[in-house]
Protein backbone atom coordinates (compact mmCIF):
# COMPACT_ATOMS: atom_id res chain seq x y z
CA UNK A 1 0.00 0.00 0.00
CA UNK A 2 1.56 3.63 -0.72
CA UNK A 3 1.24 6.43 0.74
CA UNK A 4 -1.29 8.14 -1.82
CA UNK A 5 -3.47 5.00 -1.81
CA UNK A 6 -3.36 5.10 2.31
CA UNK A 7 -4.20 8.87 1.97
CA UNK A 8 -7.31 7.70 0.09
CA UNK A 9 -8.27 4.63 2.34
CA UNK A 10 -8.19 7.61 5.25
CA UNK A 11 -10.22 10.06 3.18
CA UNK A 12 -12.87 6.63 2.37
CA UNK A 13 -12.64 5.99 6.29
CA UNK A 14 -13.10 9.80 7.36
CA UNK A 15 -16.04 10.12 5.60
CA UNK A 16 -17.87 7.60 6.43
CA UNK A 17 -17.44 8.43 10.11
CA UNK A 18 -18.22 11.77 9.78
CA UNK A 19 -21.59 10.76 7.47
CA UNK A 20 -22.45 8.12 10.05
CA UNK A 21 -22.42 10.99 12.98
CA UNK A 22 -24.57 13.74 10.69
CA UNK A 23 -20.94 15.91 10.94
CA UNK A 24 -20.18 18.12 8.10
CA UNK A 25 -17.69 15.76 5.35
CA UNK A 26 -16.78 19.43 3.29
CA UNK A 27 -14.80 19.86 6.47
CA UNK A 28 -12.43 17.50 5.24
CA UNK A 29 -9.62 18.42 2.92
CA UNK A 30 -9.23 17.23 -0.86
CA UNK A 31 -6.21 15.47 -0.03
CA UNK A 32 -5.48 13.57 3.29
CA UNK A 33 -1.34 14.53 4.91
CA UNK A 34 0.38 10.78 5.03
CA UNK A 35 3.81 11.42 6.93
CA UNK A 36 6.51 8.79 8.04
CA UNK A 37 6.84 9.28 11.74
CA UNK A 38 10.66 9.59 12.69
CA UNK A 39 10.36 7.03 15.26
CA UNK A 40 9.66 3.48 13.60
CA UNK A 41 8.25 2.62 17.21
CA UNK A 42 4.80 5.17 16.37
CA UNK A 43 4.30 3.28 13.26
CA UNK A 44 4.50 3.28 9.67
CA UNK A 45 2.71 6.37 9.03
CA UNK A 46 0.96 8.98 10.87
CA UNK A 47 -2.09 11.46 9.97
CA UNK A 48 -2.94 14.49 11.87
CA UNK A 49 -6.33 14.26 10.09
CA UNK A 50 -8.40 14.37 12.95
CA UNK A 51 -6.78 17.54 14.39
CA UNK A 52 -7.50 19.41 10.89
CA UNK A 53 -11.05 18.82 10.83
CA UNK A 54 -12.33 18.45 14.88
CA UNK A 55 -12.75 22.24 15.40
CA UNK A 56 -14.64 22.06 12.05
CA UNK A 57 -17.19 19.64 12.82
CA UNK A 58 -17.17 20.81 16.48
CA UNK A 59 -15.88 17.69 18.28
CA UNK A 60 -12.74 16.91 20.52
CA UNK A 61 -9.83 15.74 18.21
CA UNK A 62 -9.07 12.64 20.36
CA UNK A 63 -12.76 11.70 19.89
CA UNK A 64 -12.58 11.76 16.14
CA UNK A 65 -9.53 10.19 15.97
CA UNK A 66 -10.24 7.43 18.01
CA UNK A 67 -13.48 6.96 15.77
CA UNK A 68 -11.02 6.82 12.60
CA UNK A 69 -8.61 4.77 14.44
CA UNK A 70 -12.00 1.82 15.34
CA UNK A 71 -12.82 2.51 11.39
CA UNK A 72 -9.58 1.89 9.90
CA UNK A 73 -9.09 -1.35 12.17
CA UNK A 74 -11.14 -3.44 10.30
CA UNK A 75 -9.69 -2.34 6.74
CA UNK A 76 -7.85 -4.81 4.36
CA UNK A 77 -4.09 -3.73 4.30
CA UNK A 78 -4.01 -1.92 8.04
CA UNK A 79 -2.74 -3.86 10.87
CA UNK A 80 -3.38 -1.05 13.36
CA UNK A 81 -4.63 2.22 14.34
CA UNK A 82 -3.80 4.09 17.50
CA UNK A 83 -3.88 7.41 18.53
CA UNK A 84 -1.30 9.79 19.98
CA UNK A 85 -0.89 13.16 21.51
CA UNK A 86 -3.55 15.67 21.25
CA UNK A 87 -5.06 13.91 17.68
CA UNK A 88 -2.49 12.16 16.20
CA UNK A 89 -3.11 8.80 14.36
CA UNK A 90 -0.29 6.34 13.89
CA UNK A 91 -0.96 3.21 11.53
CA UNK A 92 0.51 0.35 10.98
CA UNK A 93 0.27 -1.70 7.71
CA UNK A 94 0.18 -5.37 7.18
CA UNK A 95 3.48 -7.28 5.32
CA UNK A 96 1.17 -8.31 2.41
CA UNK A 97 -0.35 -5.10 1.84
CA UNK A 98 3.07 -3.01 2.32
CA UNK A 99 4.96 -5.69 0.18
CA UNK A 100 2.51 -4.71 -3.06
CA UNK A 101 4.76 -1.61 -3.21
CA UNK A 102 7.52 -4.19 -4.67
CA UNK A 103 5.21 -5.52 -6.83
CA UNK A 104 4.32 -2.63 -8.19
CA UNK A 105 7.93 -1.67 -9.29
CA UNK A 106 8.47 -5.02 -10.29
CA UNK A 107 5.47 -4.85 -12.87
CA UNK A 108 5.38 -1.32 -13.90
CA UNK A 109 9.19 -0.74 -14.79
CA UNK A 110 10.70 2.39 -15.72
CA UNK A 111 7.43 3.89 -15.38
CA UNK A 112 6.71 3.33 -11.38
CA UNK A 113 6.02 6.50 -10.26
CA UNK A 114 5.10 8.37 -13.16
CA UNK A 115 2.01 10.20 -13.02
CA UNK A 116 -0.49 12.57 -14.75
CA UNK A 117 -0.23 16.14 -12.98
CA UNK A 118 1.22 18.05 -15.94
CA UNK A 119 -1.06 15.93 -18.71
CA UNK A 120 -2.11 17.69 -21.30
CA UNK A 121 -0.28 20.42 -21.01
CA UNK A 122 2.68 21.59 -23.12
CA UNK A 123 5.73 23.10 -21.69
CA UNK A 124 8.29 25.17 -23.32
CA UNK A 125 11.65 24.56 -20.37
CA UNK A 126 14.15 27.29 -21.81
CA UNK A 127 17.48 26.96 -20.11
CA UNK A 128 21.74 27.55 -20.40
CA UNK A 129 20.63 30.40 -23.50
CA UNK A 130 24.76 31.22 -22.73
CA UNK A 131 26.24 33.41 -25.33
CA UNK A 132 28.09 31.93 -27.85
CA UNK A 133 31.46 34.31 -27.17
CA UNK A 134 32.96 31.78 -25.32
CA UNK A 135 33.22 28.18 -23.46
CA UNK A 136 30.09 27.45 -21.08
CA UNK A 137 30.91 28.89 -17.30
CA UNK A 138 29.64 27.10 -14.30
CA UNK A 139 26.45 29.05 -13.84
CA UNK A 140 25.00 27.44 -17.44
CA UNK A 141 26.33 24.08 -16.36
CA UNK A 142 24.52 24.00 -13.70
CA UNK A 143 21.50 25.10 -15.88
CA UNK A 144 22.58 22.96 -18.35
CA UNK A 145 21.99 19.51 -15.65
CA UNK A 146 19.45 21.27 -13.63
CA UNK A 147 17.66 22.05 -16.87
CA UNK A 148 17.48 18.66 -18.09
CA UNK A 149 16.80 17.02 -15.04
CA UNK A 150 13.72 19.49 -14.70
CA UNK A 151 12.56 18.07 -18.07
CA UNK A 152 13.06 14.82 -17.59
CA UNK A 153 10.55 14.79 -14.01
CA UNK A 154 8.17 17.43 -15.74
CA UNK A 155 7.82 14.42 -18.72
CA UNK A 156 7.56 12.14 -16.53
CA UNK A 157 3.92 13.75 -14.85
CA UNK A 158 2.69 13.60 -18.52
CA UNK A 159 3.88 16.80 -19.75
CA UNK A 160 5.05 17.49 -23.70
CA UNK A 161 8.24 18.98 -22.72
CA UNK A 162 10.30 20.74 -25.44
CA UNK A 163 14.22 22.06 -24.50
CA UNK A 164 14.87 24.71 -25.58
CA UNK A 165 18.38 26.56 -26.34
CA UNK A 166 17.62 30.44 -26.99
CA UNK A 167 21.36 31.90 -29.16
CA UNK A 168 22.02 35.30 -28.20
CA UNK A 169 23.43 35.72 -31.12
CA UNK A 170 22.42 39.48 -31.87
CA UNK A 171 23.46 42.98 -30.09
CA UNK A 172 25.82 44.74 -28.12
CA UNK A 173 27.85 41.44 -26.70
CA UNK A 174 28.00 39.54 -30.05
CA UNK A 175 29.51 42.92 -31.15
CA UNK A 176 32.15 42.81 -28.17
CA UNK A 177 33.15 39.33 -29.31
CA UNK A 178 33.80 40.38 -33.10
CA UNK A 179 35.68 42.67 -32.02
CA UNK A 180 38.16 40.60 -29.86
CA UNK A 181 38.29 37.81 -32.29
CA UNK A 182 39.76 40.80 -34.93
CA UNK A 183 42.05 41.91 -32.01
CA UNK A 184 43.63 38.21 -31.80
CA UNK A 185 43.60 37.63 -35.54
CA UNK A 186 46.15 40.69 -35.51
CA UNK A 187 48.18 39.77 -32.43
CA UNK A 188 46.80 42.61 -30.79
CA UNK A 189 45.28 42.49 -27.20
CA UNK A 190 41.47 42.58 -26.86
CA UNK A 191 39.67 46.12 -26.69
CA UNK A 192 39.22 47.16 -23.27
CA UNK A 193 35.58 45.89 -23.28
CA UNK A 194 35.95 42.46 -25.06
CA UNK A 195 36.90 38.68 -24.00
CA UNK A 196 40.22 37.46 -23.11
CA UNK A 197 40.91 34.30 -22.87
CA UNK A 198 43.11 31.55 -25.18
CA UNK A 199 39.92 30.08 -26.48
CA UNK A 200 39.79 33.61 -28.61
CA UNK A 201 43.05 33.13 -30.59
CA UNK A 202 42.31 29.58 -31.09
CA UNK A 203 38.91 30.25 -32.94
CA UNK A 204 40.76 33.52 -34.22
CA UNK A 205 42.65 30.83 -35.54
CA UNK A 206 40.19 29.23 -37.43
CA UNK A 207 38.36 31.48 -38.64
CA UNK A 208 41.85 32.95 -40.57
CA UNK A 209 41.61 29.14 -41.69
CA UNK A 210 38.69 28.89 -43.27
CA UNK A 211 38.76 32.70 -44.80
CA UNK A 212 42.84 33.29 -44.80
CA UNK A 213 41.86 37.14 -46.64
CA UNK A 214 39.72 37.64 -43.74
CA UNK A 215 41.85 40.53 -42.54
CA UNK A 216 42.75 42.14 -45.52
CA UNK A 217 39.17 43.22 -46.36
CA UNK A 218 39.20 46.32 -46.54
CA UNK A 219 35.24 47.41 -45.49
CA UNK A 220 35.33 46.81 -41.67
CA UNK A 221 31.50 46.22 -41.57
CA UNK A 222 32.09 42.96 -44.28
CA UNK A 223 35.56 41.74 -42.29
CA UNK A 224 33.42 41.90 -39.43
CA UNK A 225 30.65 40.22 -40.73
CA UNK A 226 32.62 37.38 -41.93
CA UNK A 227 34.38 36.86 -38.15
CA UNK A 228 30.84 37.36 -37.20
CA UNK A 229 29.44 34.59 -38.87
CA UNK A 230 32.27 32.09 -38.91
CA UNK A 231 33.36 32.99 -35.41
CA UNK A 232 29.68 32.96 -33.47
CA UNK A 233 29.02 29.49 -35.50
CA UNK A 234 32.27 28.32 -34.24
CA UNK A 235 31.73 29.29 -30.48
CA UNK A 236 27.36 27.42 -31.30
CA UNK A 237 29.12 24.33 -32.31
CA UNK A 238 31.70 23.97 -29.89
CA UNK A 239 28.79 24.99 -26.64
CA UNK A 240 26.47 22.25 -28.46
CA UNK A 241 29.30 19.24 -28.35
CA UNK A 242 30.15 20.31 -24.73
CA UNK A 243 26.35 19.75 -23.99
CA UNK A 244 26.16 16.62 -25.58
CA UNK A 245 29.31 15.11 -23.91
CA UNK A 246 27.62 16.72 -21.02
CA UNK A 247 24.30 14.48 -21.55
CA UNK A 248 22.22 17.54 -22.12
CA UNK A 249 19.90 17.31 -25.18
CA UNK A 250 17.93 19.88 -26.78
CA UNK A 251 14.61 19.63 -28.83
CA UNK A 252 15.24 23.08 -30.37
CA UNK A 253 18.16 25.44 -30.85
CA UNK A 254 16.27 28.96 -31.41
CA UNK A 255 18.43 32.04 -32.84
CA UNK A 256 17.84 35.40 -31.41
CA UNK A 257 18.79 36.72 -35.02
CA UNK A 258 16.01 35.35 -36.59
CA UNK A 259 13.40 37.33 -35.19
CA UNK A 260 14.97 40.56 -36.33
CA UNK A 261 15.78 39.56 -39.71
CA UNK A 262 12.02 38.06 -40.16
CA UNK A 263 11.12 41.61 -38.66
CA UNK A 264 8.81 39.71 -36.24
CA UNK A 265 10.40 42.20 -33.74
CA UNK A 266 9.43 45.52 -35.63
CA UNK A 267 6.22 43.90 -36.61
CA UNK A 268 5.77 43.49 -32.25
CA UNK A 269 7.40 46.70 -31.37
CA UNK A 270 4.05 48.36 -34.01
CA UNK A 271 1.75 46.71 -32.04
CA UNK A 272 2.59 47.80 -28.97
CA UNK A 273 2.62 51.31 -30.24
CA UNK A 274 -0.85 51.01 -31.95
CA UNK A 275 -1.92 49.58 -28.31
CA UNK A 276 -0.63 52.88 -26.36
CA UNK A 277 1.61 50.52 -24.29
CA UNK A 278 4.85 52.13 -25.40
CA UNK A 279 5.58 55.86 -25.17
CA UNK A 280 8.34 58.31 -26.33
CA UNK A 281 10.13 59.90 -23.77
CA UNK A 282 14.01 61.42 -23.69
CA UNK A 283 14.66 60.15 -27.40
CA UNK A 284 13.45 56.22 -26.73
CA UNK A 285 10.24 54.24 -26.97
CA UNK A 286 9.55 52.51 -23.33
CA UNK A 287 7.05 49.83 -22.21
CA UNK A 288 4.58 50.44 -19.57
CA UNK A 289 5.62 47.55 -17.35
CA UNK A 290 4.54 49.43 -14.14
CA UNK A 291 1.84 48.82 -15.00
CA UNK A 292 1.79 45.44 -15.16
CA UNK A 293 3.68 44.83 -11.78
CA UNK A 294 7.22 45.42 -12.85
CA UNK A 295 9.33 47.55 -10.71
CA UNK A 296 10.03 50.32 -13.83
CA UNK A 297 9.29 51.00 -17.16
CA UNK A 298 11.82 49.44 -19.78
CA UNK A 299 13.18 50.89 -22.84
CA UNK A 300 12.37 48.77 -25.82
CA UNK A 301 13.51 51.11 -28.79
CA UNK A 302 16.92 53.13 -27.70
CA UNK A 303 18.09 56.33 -28.42
CA UNK A 304 20.00 55.41 -31.32
CA UNK A 305 17.09 53.37 -32.78
CA UNK A 306 18.14 50.05 -31.86
CA UNK A 307 15.88 47.61 -30.15
CA UNK A 308 16.91 46.45 -26.38
CA UNK A 309 17.48 43.11 -25.20
CA UNK A 310 13.54 43.15 -24.01
CA UNK A 311 12.39 44.01 -27.39
CA UNK A 312 13.65 40.21 -28.05
CA UNK A 313 12.64 39.03 -25.24
CA UNK A 314 8.84 40.13 -25.91
CA UNK A 315 9.37 38.89 -29.77
CA UNK A 316 10.37 35.47 -28.75
CA UNK A 317 7.84 34.70 -26.34
CA UNK A 318 5.01 35.70 -28.56
CA UNK A 319 7.11 33.24 -31.21
CA UNK A 320 6.57 30.84 -28.38
CA UNK A 321 3.32 31.01 -27.88
CA UNK A 322 2.65 30.90 -31.42
CA UNK A 323 3.96 27.83 -31.33
CA UNK A 324 1.17 26.38 -29.41
CA UNK A 325 2.97 26.36 -25.36
CA UNK A 326 0.91 27.16 -22.99
CA UNK A 327 3.62 27.21 -20.25
CA UNK A 328 7.04 28.77 -21.11
CA UNK A 329 9.67 27.97 -18.55
CA UNK A 330 12.67 30.76 -17.97
CA UNK A 331 15.89 29.23 -16.51
CA UNK A 332 18.39 32.56 -15.90
CA UNK A 333 20.94 33.42 -14.02
CA UNK A 334 21.34 35.19 -10.81
CA UNK A 335 21.54 38.33 -12.68
CA UNK A 336 18.45 38.01 -14.18
CA UNK A 337 16.12 38.75 -11.46
CA UNK A 338 14.25 41.61 -13.04
CA UNK A 339 13.24 39.57 -15.57
CA UNK A 340 10.42 38.20 -13.79
CA UNK A 341 8.49 41.19 -13.33
CA UNK A 342 9.63 42.27 -17.15
CA UNK A 343 8.73 38.82 -19.22
CA UNK A 344 5.41 38.70 -17.11
CA UNK A 345 4.47 42.25 -18.15
CA UNK A 346 5.64 41.58 -21.89
CA UNK A 347 2.86 38.79 -21.51
CA UNK A 348 0.19 40.96 -20.17
CA UNK A 349 1.30 43.67 -22.90
CA UNK A 350 0.89 41.22 -25.51
CA UNK A 351 -2.84 40.82 -23.95
CA UNK A 352 -1.83 37.28 -23.04
CA UNK A 353 -1.53 35.75 -19.37
CA UNK A 354 1.30 36.30 -17.42
CA UNK A 355 0.75 33.38 -15.47
CA UNK A 356 1.75 31.28 -18.93
CA UNK A 357 5.25 32.47 -17.90
CA UNK A 358 7.68 30.72 -15.08
CA UNK A 359 11.09 32.13 -14.43
CA UNK A 360 13.65 29.93 -11.94
CA UNK A 361 16.72 31.85 -10.54
CA UNK A 362 19.85 30.18 -10.22
CA UNK A 363 21.89 31.17 -8.07
CA UNK A 364 26.40 30.97 -8.10
CA UNK A 365 28.72 27.88 -8.19
CA UNK A 366 31.89 28.09 -6.28
CA UNK A 367 34.64 25.22 -7.25
CA UNK A 368 36.81 24.53 -4.10
CA UNK A 369 40.25 22.41 -4.02
CA UNK A 370 42.50 21.78 -1.43
CA UNK A 371 39.97 24.34 1.25
CA UNK A 372 41.00 27.34 -1.96
CA UNK A 373 38.12 28.50 -4.49
CA UNK A 374 39.25 27.39 -8.01
CA UNK A 375 38.53 30.98 -9.62
CA UNK A 376 40.20 30.58 -13.23
CA UNK A 377 39.90 28.43 -15.75
CA UNK A 378 43.60 27.63 -17.80
CA UNK A 379 42.10 28.46 -21.24
CA UNK A 380 39.06 31.03 -21.05
CA UNK A 381 41.03 32.77 -18.00
CA UNK A 382 38.81 34.35 -15.98
CA UNK A 383 36.30 31.90 -15.70
CA UNK A 384 35.76 28.31 -14.84
CA UNK A 385 34.04 26.22 -17.64
CA UNK A 386 31.88 23.17 -17.81
CA UNK A 387 34.86 21.37 -19.29
CA UNK A 388 36.98 22.28 -16.21
CA UNK A 389 34.67 21.08 -14.08
CA UNK A 390 34.45 17.46 -16.03
CA UNK A 391 37.96 17.07 -16.35
CA UNK A 392 38.16 17.24 -12.43
CA UNK A 393 35.35 15.01 -11.04
CA UNK A 394 33.84 13.59 -14.71
CA UNK A 395 30.11 13.73 -16.10
CA UNK A 396 28.02 11.54 -13.27
CA UNK A 397 29.44 13.78 -10.45
CA UNK A 398 29.33 16.96 -11.71
CA UNK A 399 25.61 16.54 -13.31
CA UNK A 400 25.04 15.18 -10.25
CA UNK A 401 26.67 17.39 -7.47
CA UNK A 402 25.17 20.47 -9.66
CA UNK A 403 21.67 18.66 -9.23
CA UNK A 404 21.28 18.04 -5.77
CA UNK A 405 21.03 21.30 -4.59
CA UNK A 406 18.27 23.98 -4.81
CA UNK A 407 18.88 26.08 -7.65
CA UNK A 408 17.80 28.70 -4.96
CA UNK A 409 20.81 28.46 -3.41
CA UNK A 410 24.57 28.68 -4.01
CA UNK A 411 26.64 26.16 -3.73
CA UNK A 412 30.22 25.07 -3.39
CA UNK A 413 31.15 22.00 -4.95
CA UNK A 414 34.91 20.55 -2.85
CA UNK A 415 36.09 18.98 -5.82
CA UNK A 416 38.23 16.65 -3.66
CA UNK A 417 35.15 15.22 -1.99
CA UNK A 418 33.27 14.69 -5.30
CA UNK A 419 36.79 12.72 -6.81
CA UNK A 420 36.42 9.94 -3.79
CA UNK A 421 35.29 6.76 -4.57
CA UNK A 422 33.83 6.74 -0.70
CA UNK A 423 30.58 6.52 1.02
CA UNK A 424 30.71 10.99 1.72
CA UNK A 425 31.31 11.34 -2.36
CA UNK A 426 26.99 11.16 -2.69
CA UNK A 427 26.91 9.78 -5.91
CA UNK A 428 29.45 7.27 -5.34
CA UNK A 429 27.02 6.36 -2.91
CA UNK A 430 24.24 5.83 -4.63
CA UNK A 431 25.74 4.13 -8.00
CA UNK A 432 27.34 1.45 -5.62
CA UNK A 433 23.86 0.66 -3.88
CA UNK A 434 22.81 0.44 -7.10
CA UNK A 435 26.33 -1.34 -8.47
CA UNK A 436 26.33 -3.87 -4.99
CA UNK A 437 22.37 -4.66 -5.90
CA UNK A 438 23.06 -5.48 -9.51
CA UNK A 439 26.14 -7.63 -7.79
CA UNK A 440 23.69 -9.67 -5.63
CA UNK A 441 21.30 -10.35 -7.99
CA UNK A 442 24.24 -12.10 -10.49
CA UNK A 443 25.05 -14.44 -7.57
CA UNK A 444 21.55 -14.82 -7.18
CA UNK A 445 21.51 -16.15 -10.97
CA UNK A 446 24.55 -18.00 -10.37
CA UNK A 447 22.71 -20.26 -7.73
CA UNK A 448 19.57 -20.66 -9.74
CA UNK A 449 17.71 -17.69 -8.19
CA UNK A 450 15.82 -15.15 -9.17
CA UNK A 451 12.88 -13.38 -9.12
CA UNK A 452 10.13 -15.10 -10.93
CA UNK A 453 7.73 -13.32 -14.33
CA UNK A 454 5.06 -13.78 -12.48
CA UNK A 455 5.52 -11.66 -9.57
CA UNK A 456 1.94 -12.62 -7.83
CA UNK A 457 3.42 -15.69 -6.68
CA UNK A 458 5.90 -14.11 -4.29
CA UNK A 459 5.05 -14.11 -1.28
CA UNK A 460 5.88 -9.96 0.06
CA UNK A 461 3.83 -11.12 2.95
CA UNK A 462 6.61 -12.38 4.32
CA UNK A 463 8.76 -9.20 4.27
CA UNK A 464 8.15 -8.26 8.00
CA UNK A 465 11.74 -7.13 9.49
CA UNK A 466 11.85 -3.49 10.38
CA UNK A 467 14.77 -2.85 8.02
CA UNK A 468 12.67 -4.21 5.20
CA UNK A 469 9.56 -2.38 6.03
CA UNK A 470 11.53 0.91 6.14
CA UNK A 471 12.80 0.15 2.65
CA UNK A 472 9.92 -0.68 1.20
CA UNK A 473 8.42 2.52 2.84
CA UNK A 474 11.00 4.66 1.34
CA UNK A 475 10.85 2.76 -1.85
CA UNK A 476 6.89 4.07 -1.88
CA UNK A 477 7.74 7.59 -1.06
CA UNK A 478 9.02 7.64 -4.87
CA UNK A 479 5.61 8.71 -6.28
CA UNK A 480 5.05 11.37 -4.44
CA UNK A 481 8.48 12.56 -4.59
CA UNK A 482 8.08 12.63 -8.38
CA UNK A 483 4.95 14.70 -8.44
CA UNK A 484 6.14 17.15 -5.69
CA UNK A 485 9.64 17.60 -7.51
CA UNK A 486 7.33 18.29 -10.83
CA UNK A 487 5.17 20.71 -9.40
CA UNK A 488 7.45 22.84 -7.66
CA UNK A 489 9.72 22.27 -9.91
CA UNK A 490 12.47 21.52 -7.84
CA UNK A 491 14.81 17.97 -9.88
CA UNK A 492 16.77 18.32 -6.26
CA UNK A 493 14.38 16.37 -4.52
CA UNK A 494 14.86 13.48 -6.47
CA UNK A 495 18.76 13.30 -6.24
CA UNK A 496 18.41 13.85 -2.04
CA UNK A 497 15.43 11.08 -2.29
CA UNK A 498 17.89 8.72 -4.05
CA UNK A 499 20.17 8.85 -1.09
CA UNK A 500 17.72 8.36 1.38
CA UNK A 501 16.76 5.29 -0.94
CA UNK A 502 20.69 4.10 -0.86
CA UNK A 503 20.89 4.94 3.22
CA UNK A 504 17.43 3.08 3.62
CA UNK A 505 19.08 -0.19 1.02
CA UNK A 506 22.26 -0.39 3.06
CA UNK A 507 21.02 -0.55 6.44
CA UNK A 508 18.77 -3.18 5.24
CA UNK A 509 21.80 -5.39 4.04
CA UNK A 510 23.22 -4.73 7.27
CA UNK A 511 20.73 -6.41 8.74
CA UNK A 512 18.41 -9.08 6.38
CA UNK A 513 20.76 -11.60 4.70
CA UNK A 514 19.22 -12.21 1.27
CA UNK A 515 21.44 -15.34 -0.60
CA UNK A 516 21.58 -18.93 1.65
CA UNK A 517 25.03 -19.37 2.73
CA UNK A 518 27.15 -22.50 2.27
CA UNK A 519 24.49 -25.33 1.58
CA UNK A 520 21.54 -23.88 2.93
CA UNK A 521 17.84 -24.18 0.87
CA UNK A 522 16.68 -21.24 -0.94
CA UNK A 523 13.52 -20.59 1.23
CA UNK A 524 10.31 -18.28 0.20
CA UNK A 525 11.99 -15.54 2.24
CA UNK A 526 15.19 -15.53 -0.54
CA UNK A 527 12.52 -14.99 -3.54
CA UNK A 528 10.76 -12.68 -1.09
CA UNK A 529 14.10 -10.36 0.02
CA UNK A 530 15.54 -11.35 -3.93
CA UNK A 531 11.97 -9.33 -4.95
CA UNK A 532 12.53 -6.42 -2.61
CA UNK A 533 16.17 -6.28 -3.65
CA UNK A 534 15.43 -6.27 -7.81
CA UNK A 535 12.84 -3.15 -6.80
CA UNK A 536 15.53 -1.78 -4.93
CA UNK A 537 18.01 -1.84 -8.04
CA UNK A 538 15.10 -0.82 -10.53
CA UNK A 539 14.32 2.52 -8.68
CA UNK A 540 17.67 3.34 -7.95
CA UNK A 541 18.28 2.76 -11.74
CA UNK A 542 15.08 4.95 -12.43
CA UNK A 543 15.97 7.68 -10.55
CA UNK A 544 19.51 8.22 -11.50
CA UNK A 545 18.09 8.04 -15.28
CA UNK A 546 15.79 11.01 -14.44
CA UNK A 547 19.67 12.69 -13.59
CA UNK A 548 21.22 11.20 -16.57
CA UNK A 549 23.44 9.73 -14.28
CA UNK A 550 24.78 6.46 -14.72
CA UNK A 551 23.66 3.33 -12.99
CA UNK A 552 26.41 0.81 -13.30
CA UNK A 553 26.42 -2.46 -12.86
CA UNK A 554 30.24 -3.07 -11.42
CA UNK A 555 32.27 -0.28 -9.50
Amino acid sequence: MTPAALADLVRSVATDVLTSRDLDTSALPPAVTIERPRNPEHGDYATNLALQVAKKVGVPPRDLANWLAAGLAGQDGIAGAEVAGPGFLNLRIAADAQGDIVRQVLTQGETYGHGDLLAGRRINLEFVSANPTGPLHLGGTRWAAAGDALGRVLSAQGGEVTREYYFNDAGAQIDRFVRSLIASAKGEPPPEDGYAGTYLSDVAAEVLRREPSALSIADEKERAEVFRKIGVNLMFDEIKADLHNFRTVFDVYFHEDSLHKAGVVEELVGQLKEKDHLYFEDGAWWLRTKEYGDDKDRVVIKKDGQPAYIAGDIAYFADKRKRGFDLCIYMLGADHHGYIGRLKAAAAALDDDPGTVEVLIGQMVNLVSDGKPVRMSKRAGTIVTMNDLVDAIGVDAARYALIRSSVNATIDIDLDLWSRRTSDNPVFYVQYAHARLSSILRNAADLGLTVPDDVEGVDLGLLSHQREGELIRTIGQYPEILRTAADLREPHRVARYLEELAGAYHKFNESCRILPKGDEEATPLTTARLALAAATRRLLANGLGLLAVDAPERM
